[in-house]
């Protein structure tokens, strides 16, 4: 896993996850439930993961199995385009963060082709080049099956705390005064690793990562869409409110 060199010279940098955070649909898990097995099936991977019965890693790489073994990976991504819809709200909050000089970084245990052809459907290609994506991979074979390739060797396949930290640690170089603010944007299991490790993070409403939250007492602000996110990025960034007097489950 790679990511640029770290740039702290901003008032805020929003890390987000990708799938069902910035699409209203993961779209892994689209293509699980209408091309794989299945709901059923992934949801009872979804909670093995929560209870710690199955790491990610496995758990995703089982569903996207049942995927890539009998529809080619085109196919898959002419799918999605067609059926994955943007967050209302994100697109304002792409065009706040471009004029107010906040870097997006895509955090994503989907596949980086996927998550490029998508953004550059919704935002043209020229803005989706100025979002950063640090994710898996795709191996497609000459048969035309194709399987995930992931970041890095941990249970979660991509451990996102791993490209924040690099971030975490320039930033504890610097005068306190001088510290841009993270954000973290998530909704699900893969998030679990990045949970921690930012000054705020918003955990979609109705997901399983406030689940994780509640359990082991880890602060968030819920969020329905990115018009609820841009609201308390700019109360902070703007200097209204901090971070502790949003977050809930203090």
């Amino acid at each position: 896993m790679s990511t640029k060199a770290v740039d702290l010279n901003h008032k805020a940098i929003v890390f987000s996850d990708f799938d069902g955070t910035i699409t209203l649909t993961d779209s892994n898990d689209f293509l699980t439930d209408n091309i794989g097995y299945g709901y059923k099936r992934r949801r009872e991977l979804n909670i093995e993961i929560l209870e710690g019965r199955w790491t990610f890693r496995d758990a995703f790489r089982d569903m996207l199995s049942s995927v890539g073994s009998k529809t080619p990976f085109e196919e898959c991504k002419k799918l999605l385009i067609e059926n994955i819809q943007l967050d209302p709200g994100f697109k304002p909050f792409f065009e706040w963060c471009q004029s107010n000089d906040v870097p997006i970084i895509v955090l994503s245990s989907g596949m980086k082709p996927l998550i490029r052809a998508l953004l550059d459907h919704f935002l043209g290609a020229e803005n989706a080049e100025k979002i950063q994506i640090v994710a898996n991979d795709v191996k497609i074979h000459p048969d035309g099956t194709w399987e995930v390739v992931f970041c890095d060797e941990s249970h979660f396949g991509h451990d996102k705390s791993r490209a924040i930290k690099p971030y975490r640690e320039a930033r504890e170089k610097l005068p306190k005064e001088k510290w841009p603010t993270f954000f973290y944007c998530g909704d699900g299991v893969s998030d679990l690793s990045a949970a921690r490790e930012t000054d705020l993070l918003f955990a979609k409403a109705g997901h399983d990562l406030i689940t994780y939250c509640k359990r082991e007492g880890v602060p968030y602000k819920v969020f329905h869409s990115f018009e609820d996110i841009l609201r308390d990025v700019k109360d902070v960034v703007e200097g209204r409110k901090t971070t502790d007097e949003i977050a809930e489950n203090r």
